[in-house]
């Protein structure tokens, strides 16, 4: 009877370990369907309703502005972020779960590259370095299903702090989107 009353316990101790998950990997599916822009995330939960998150950005754009294929344009970009993510109104007792507010650093690399032509009609290529370091603020909502899957629709707003980029888009830029995550 001690053997079957200890690993009960031991059962129940290891599927709520496994209700608390404490880290989730999440893709953005809605901009990888939109703009071919692959945006993936880690997630690591300091307390119930906070984490701290790193982000991947490949093939990352200026907010929504358009490529042209027509013009030849082609951003060549890549990002890396970092975030802070406070959860509150979720239910209780869940990891991540319910309205979030993120504050975030966010670095791109890379540039933004046009065909144009000159006063002759002669085709070049104009460069923009896009290079710059980004502050921002995201709001959204996540729902959690069990304590495996979780989907967040959000929107974020940020200031770019490069002068050149200022000078070809614009110092402000927004971004939203879907994230799809799973927790372990």
């Amino acid at each position: 009877m001690k053997k079957f009353v200890v690993l009960a316990v031991l059962l129940c101790g290891a599927f709520s370990a496994q209700a608390q998950a404490l880290n989730e990997v999440k893709i953005n599916i809605l901009n990888t369907i939109m703009m071919a822009s692959f945006e993936m995330g880690y997630e690591r939960f300091i307390d119930h309703n906070q984490s701290v998150g790193a982000d991947l950005y490949i093939n990352d754009r200026f907010s929504y502005y358009k490529e042209s294929k027509s013009k030849d344009q082609k951003f060549k970009a890549t990002s890396i972020g970092v975030n802070y993510n406070y959860y509150f109104g979720g239910a209780n007792g869940a990891n991540g779960s319910g309205y979030v507010v993120t504050p975030f650093l966010k670095y791109r690399f890379g540039s933004f590259e046009e065909n144009t032509f000159d006063e002759l009609e002669q085709v070049y290529t104009q460069k923009t370095d896009i290079d710059s370091f980004i502050v921002g603020l995201g709001v959204g909502y996540k729902w959690t299903m069990g304590d495996s899957f979780a989907i967040q629709p959000f929107a974020n707003i940020a200031r770019n702090f490069s002068d050149e980029v200022q000078d070809r888009f614009s110092a402000i830029e927004f971004n939203a989107g879907i994230n799809i995550g799973y927790r372990f």
